[in-house]
């Protein structure tokens, strides 16, 4: 018998079951390889960015503007991207994001100088923050209610292992010229773009069941959430600790504070993605079933106490334990916060705007954490750097103690509930 094929646009229905677990739709698989294009991508240029810099005559404080610039273009740009997404809808917003970014970065291959190349890598930041709020809104219409959490960490570990691979290609390609990476980029997104333009099943900007159009979600509705606002909260703290401060300080103070040479920088950063990997295969799946207040909770606390360890270990081994701890608790509330998100907003309207604010917080962390954990590790010492870096990690556990659970399990038509 053949089956009545689902309306375009309809919220997902309960997922086809392999040997009881839930199969991932294809149009999450699509996201998937589109995720691990673009991170494999940035993972090429990220080594080589800072050096590109400094080949037009500029000190180390200028190379870093190059970075930075493109963190503070996504802050600037994140509303403007969730109001198109609610304007014109994710795929979209998506595909012009990757192609603004490819657009750019190719463009910083053929800078002159400092000027161009800073110009060019803040226009990407505009596009990036474009794709990354739109790949979020996607996930959170397409995938299915019961598989949010293990949807969330198959997305967290195709950027994973992208950003694993990138720098080692990246690091052979810049034997031809610092130029040739960001032209590999460029080439990635494009193909990115391409995927997700022809393989995604077209996806309306909202609509419900019966044919109406679902009326975007409002901030103001999304702030009236306890769940909502302890997410901006760890996503604040994440962007602090994970993407701000264990890129800028844990580098600096593996060199300057245990003396062990600038290769331990790079361990203790694989010895943080490996870890995070591991916790990836099974953190989505218990968010899934255990709920996602139990997953966020623990991994804050997890990560808050490694990470306010980390400015206590006077040894090379003791440091790099600390850091594995905290790639585990990062791995744990990473699908959870996702999938909490995804369950505030729901897969029948547009959650745009909202989700920008959500982005909007992570990158404010990742700004403002590295700043101010440098001014405490200059005046006060490393100890308190990462001590104050930790417990904002706490805080926000505590804020999700007091946020409702979202996580709800609903009927199977066989009478039992999932997961």
């Amino acid at each position: 018998m053949s089956k009545t094929p689902r309306p375009a646009g309809s919220p997902p229905q309960a997922s086809p079951r392999n040997n009881g677990r839930p199969v991932l739709p294809r149009d999450i698989k699509v996201m998937l390889v589109a995720a691990f294009l673009i991170a494999l991508g940035f993972g090429l240029v990220a080594p080589v960015l800072p050096q590109f810099a400094t080949t037009f005559d500029v000190g180390a404080t200028a190379a870093a503007v190059i970075v930075s610039i493109f963190a503070f273009m996504r802050l600037v740009f994140a509303p403007a991207g969730g109001a198109l997404i609610v304007r014109l809808g994710e795929r979209p917003v998506y595909v012009a994001g990757l192609l603004i970014v490819a657009a750019s970065t190719a463009a910083c291959a053929f800078a002159q100088d400092y000027w161009q190349l800073l110009v060019f890598r803040g226009l990407g930041g505009a596009g990036s923050v474009m794709f990354t709020v739109a790949s979020m809104a996607l996930v959170v219409r397409l995938a299915p209610p019961e598989s949010r959490g293990r949807v969330s960490g198959a997305y967290a570990s195709a950027f994973l292992i992208g950003n694993v691979c990138g720098p080692v290609v990246g690091g052979l390609l810049a034997g031809f010229g610092l130029r040739i990476p960001f032209l590999v980029y460029a080439a990635a997104l494009v193909v990115a773009a391409l995927v997700v333009q022809t393989q995604l099943s077209h996806v309306p900007a909202a609509s419900r069941p019966d044919g109406g159009t679902a009326p975007a979600m409002d901030l103001r509705e999304a702030l009236r959430d306890s769940a909502y606002r302890a997410g901006l909260f760890s996503s604040f703290a994440n962007g602090w600790a994970t993407f701000g401060v264990r890129m800028a300080t844990v580098p600096l103070f593996a060199v300057a504070a245990l003396n062990a040479g600038p290769e331990s920088a790079g361990w203790a950063l694989a010895v943080f993605a490996a870890a995070n990997a591991v916790a990836l295969t099974f953190s989505g799946r218990l968010a899934d079933s255990l709920g996602r207040k139990p997953m966020m909770i623990s991994g804050l606390l997890v990560t808050g106490t490694a990470t306010a360890a980390i400015g206590f270990t006077h040894e090379l081994l003791w440091f790099l334990l600390a850091t594995a701890v905290a790639g585990i608790g990062s791995g744990l509330l990473g699908p959870a916060q996702q999938a909490a998100m995804a369950d505030v907003i729901g897969n029948e309207r547009s959650g745009g705007r909202v989700l920008a604010i959500f982005q909007m917080t992570a990158d404010s962390g990742a700004i403002i954490g590295p700043v101010l954990a440098g001014l405490l590790a200059d005046r006060l010492g490393y100890g308190w750097a990462f001590g104050v870096t930790g417990g904002v990690l706490v805080a926000a556990a505590a804020g999700w103690m007091l946020a409702r659970e979202t996580f709800q399990r609903t009927a199977r038509p066989d009478g039992y509930r999932t997961p």
